[in-house]
């Protein structure tokens, strides 16, 4: 099997390396694409090295599956260029989530739905996918109603050039370039990508059409809030969730100790709770701080922390490759 990585001198595209290396993903071959700056320069696959190539020179090499994490535009010209080749493209985007044909997968709630003719397979955006990844066994449990939801989300969202001005804010210097509108060092901003006619931002309303789509349940009601903190990794939200049916807090720990992929951490008497800094280079979505709401019997609190490279993108990535590679080539 041939694998390349478009994409892969970012932050998720390295990760998606050594995602693919750390779980032995059975792949004969991988070429690694990136923007014309970055051609010639290396990155790791384990100890091995390899040169990064242009997005034509590695289309021409057919692989069998491409991971895409190049930004939406890349994503738009050449994912349909390496379907029609014959490639399963996972793009990391929010190029083709919300199109009506194209899937939004995430393996453990539909990741069995992916057929032969799904050429693009979308990858959902990261702090919906931790989200729903909880959410999704009390849904089909106790029918969800509405969702509250703010986010604390990492600057590694953004990408390296936002991990360099933290670096040079800290050290009292000025950025070379900002990617903020503001300081981030020491300050919290409510704005995450960039701000729609209705006052929502496009993040948020990633969470909400995301959500509804990969659920298939276009009558929960979701509002977001999603906010940039000076934090290195891992993303946090604080979620509020209104469902239809009665529910038991013993119920929702079974429900949540069942889902493949997620960790119940939630012991507030010892100061057990979910933070970025344990889910750090973990695939694990953390649960804790579950409580009833004190004025609606059928309302419930939480908080989510994942690792936002991982299971925000590059794990999740790979694990709609495995399933392809198990599914469609028998591997």
């Amino acid at each position: 099997m041939k694998v390349a990585v478009v994409g892969a001198s970012g932050l998720v595209g390295r990760k998606m390396l050594q995602v693919l290396y750390e779980r032995n993903f059975p792949l004969s071959e991988i070429f690694v694409a990136a923007s014309e700056k970055s051609i010639g320069k290396k990155v790791y696959f384990g100890k091995k090295e390899l040169v990064l190539r242009s997005i034509e020179d590695v289309l021409e090499e057919k692989p069998d599956i491409a991971l895409f994490s190049a930004g939406s535009a890349v994503s738009r010209e050449y994912a349909p260029k390496f379907a029609q080749m014959g490639t399963f493209v996972i793009d990391n985007s929010s190029a083709w989530r919300m199109e009506p044909n194209i899937k939004l997968i995430v393996p453990e709630i539909n990741g069995n739905t992916i057929e032969q003719q799904d050429r693009i397979i979308a990858n959902p955006n990261c702090s919906t996918i931790q989200m729903v990844m909880a959410l999704y066994p009390l849904h089909k449990e106790f029918v969800l109603k509405r969702i509250v939801v703010s986010t604390y989300q990492s600057i590694t969202g953004t990408g390296q050039k936002a991990l360099e001005q933290l670096q040079y804010e800290e050290q009292g210097k000025v950025p070379p370039q900002r990617v903020y509108p503001y300081q981030i060092h020491r300050n919290v901003l409510p704005h995450c990508d960039i701000f729609m006619e209705n006052g929502y931002t496009k993040e948020e309303m990633k969470l909400i059409n995301e959500t509804r789509k990969i659920l298939n349940a276009p009558s929960i009601e979701i509002s977001a809030t999603a906010v940039r903190v000076p934090v290195i990794g891992g993303h946090s939200e604080s979620v509020y969730v209104e469902m239809q049916k009665d529910f038991s807090l013993e119920q929702v720990r079974e429900l949540l100790g069942n889902m493949p992929g997620v960790v119940i951490m939630d012991d507030p008497s010892q100061n057990i709770y979910p933070m970025p800094i344990l889910s750090a280079d973990r695939d694990e979505v953390f649960v804790g701080r579950l409580r009833r709401d004190l004025f609606n019997p059928k309302a419930l609190s939480m908080w989510i922390v994942a690792d936002n490279l991982r299971k925000g993108a590059a794990t999740n990535a790979v694990q709609i490759a495995q399933i392809i590679a198990k599914k469609f080539f028998n591997l």
